[in-house]
C-alpha cells in the first residue's frame, strides 16, 4: 500500500489517542496548522497530505476508495492505534470513508463543512484562474496573482492557492497539487458514490453558517450514513478554521475530547 506524506508533531504515546488532520482540495497539510498548533502541546498530531496534493504521491486517477485506504495505512504505519480524525472539505469526505474502512481506529471524527453527497460544479473560476497561469513563462508570484484575479474575485482564495506555488531547485515554478489530474477528474472529486450505514461511531459535522456545503436537505443522508452524527454551526464561511480559529479549536476540543 502506498503511503501518504505526513508530518508528526508532539509525542506519540499509546496511553492516549492521536489527532489526524486532513486538508481540503488544492491544499496541503499546512492548511490545518492552526488546528495542529492548538493540540500539539498536549497530544500527538499527524498532519497528512492527500493524494495528488502537497508531497504525497501522484496517482493515475482520483479514487476516494484509494485515498481512504492510503490514509488508514498511513495512520497505522505511524504506530497509531487510536485516533481522533478531523477532515476539511475534500479531506472530510476522505475521512468519512476512512472511518468506514477502519472503524476501530477512530475514537471520534469531526468533518468540517462538507456533507456525504454529490455536489454540483462550483470550482469553474478557480480552475480557470489556475489555468490562466502559464508556469513556463511565470516571472513571479505577483504575476500569478494578477493572472488568477482575472477569474477569481476573492482575494482570500487567491492567497490560499498561492500557498501552493513554489520554485523547485532548478527555479521552475510548480504547483504543489496535481492540477491536470484534479481538473480532469473533477467530476469524481465532487461525487459521493456511497450509501447505507458507513460509520456508527461518534462523528460531528461542523458547518460554516455562511457556507452552502452543508444544507438542511443533507440531514437525512448524513443520518442514514452516520447514525450518531451531531451538528455544530460556526459563524463563518467554508474556510471556517481560518476565519474563526479560536472558536473552531475550542469546539473541536469539546466535541472530540469531551464526548
Amino acid at each position: 500500500m502506498t503511503l501518504l506524506y505526513s508530518q508528526s508533531y508532539g509525542k506519540l504515546e499509546k496511553s492516549k489517542p492521536s489527532l489526524v488532520l486532513v486538508h481540503g482540495l488544492f491544499g496541503n497539510s499546512d492548511n490545518l496548522s492552526v488546528i495542529r498548533r492548538h493540540f500539539e502541546d498536549h497530544m500527538h498530531v499527524l498532519s497528512v497530505d492527500l493524494p495528488d496534493h502537497g508531497k504525497s504521491p501522484r496517482t493515475q486517477i482520483w479514487s476516494f476508495q484509494n485515498a481512504a485506504e492510503q490514509l488508514v495505512a498511513t495512520i497505522r504505519n505511524a504506530g497509531i492505534e487510536k485516533a481522533y480524525l478531523v477532515g476539511h472539505s475534500l479531506g472530510g469526505k476522505v475521512s468519512m470513508l476512512a472511518a468506514h474502512l477502519d472503524s476501530t481506529l477512530f475514537d471520534n471524527v469531526a468533518v468540517l463543512d462538507i456533507a456525504p453527497v454529490k455536489y454540483g460544479i462550483r470550482h469553474t473560476n478557480v480552475l480557470n484562474g489556475l489555468g490562466n497561469v502559464d508556469l513556463s513563462k511565470l516571472t513571479g508570484r505577483k504575476q500569478a496573482q494578477e493572472k488568477m484575479a482575472k477569474y477569481i474575485v476573492e482575494p482570500g482564495v487567491i492567497a490560499f492557492l498561492l500557498k501552493s506555488l513554489y520554485q523547485d531547485e532548478d527555479k521552475n515554478w510548480k504547483w504543489r497539487f496535481n492540477l491536470p489530474l484534479l481538473e480532469r477528474d473533477y467530476h469524481i472529486l465532487i461525487d459521493w458514490p456511497f450509501n447505507g450505514v458507513l460509520f456508527e461511531g461518534d462523528i460531528t459535522f461542523v458547518k460554516g453558517a455562511n457556507s452552502d456545503y452543508i444544507l438542511p436537505e443533507h440531514q437525512s443522508t448524513i443520518l442514514e450514513q452516520f447514525p450518531k452524527a451531531k451538528a455544530k454551526i460556526v459563524p463563518a464561511g467554508h474556510w471556517l478554521h481560518a476565519e474563526k480559529t479560536q472558536l473552531v479549536n475550542t469546539l473541536l476540543s469539546r466535541v472530540l475530547l469531551d464526548n
